[in-house]
């Protein structure tokens, strides 16, 4: 069952965050990509954005974003759309992008928020993706604003 998401004016206010995006199924990943930028900036946060052409590519940047940024940001956001084939490749795409992207936030100790979704069908993706009250941007973006305030009080 989907979880509503409502946006809100989050209590945790700034930081630096980065949001790497990929291209591949863009009209999914771009409605995620504006709803996660209006929520950090609502915030009173910092956003940079890179984009990558596909899902593949994302571990590369949010480990380079990890360990070179300066100041250190208060959290990386993965967005990416896969979609189910006829083949298992979207399987071995996905199980790659989320054991690299949870070894990122352990080695570098950044929060390294993944919403690259395995998707079966594009329904599924645009109840996800497209529908405001469903939007998985929103929610990675307040996933960051809670993980950069945990990281602040350890």
């Amino acid at each position: 069952m989907l979880q509503t998401v409502k946006s809100k004016k989050s209590p945790l206010r700034g930081g630096s965050f980065a949001i790497v995006a990929s291209r591949y199924n863009q009209r999914y990943v771009d409605a995620m990509l504006r709803a996660a930028k209006t929520e950090i900036r609502r915030a009173g946060g910092r956003v940079q954005i890179v984009r990558v052409p596909g899902a593949y590519e994302i571990p590369v940047v949010a480990a380079k974003l990890a360990r070179t940024s300066s100041p250190k940001l208060s959290g990386i956001i993965c967005l990416g759309v896969i979609l189910r084939g006829a083949t298992t490749h979207a399987q071995h795409i996905g199980e790659a992008v989320s054991n690299a992207l949870v070894q990122i936030q352990i080695q570098h100790e950044v929060p390294v928020i993944h919403e690259v979704l395995l998707l079966e069908n594009e329904q599924q993706a645009r109840e996800r993706c497209l529908d405001k009250k469903h939007n998985r941007g929103t929610e990675a973006a307040q996933t960051a604003l809670t993980m950069s305030h945990v990281m602040k009080n350890l």
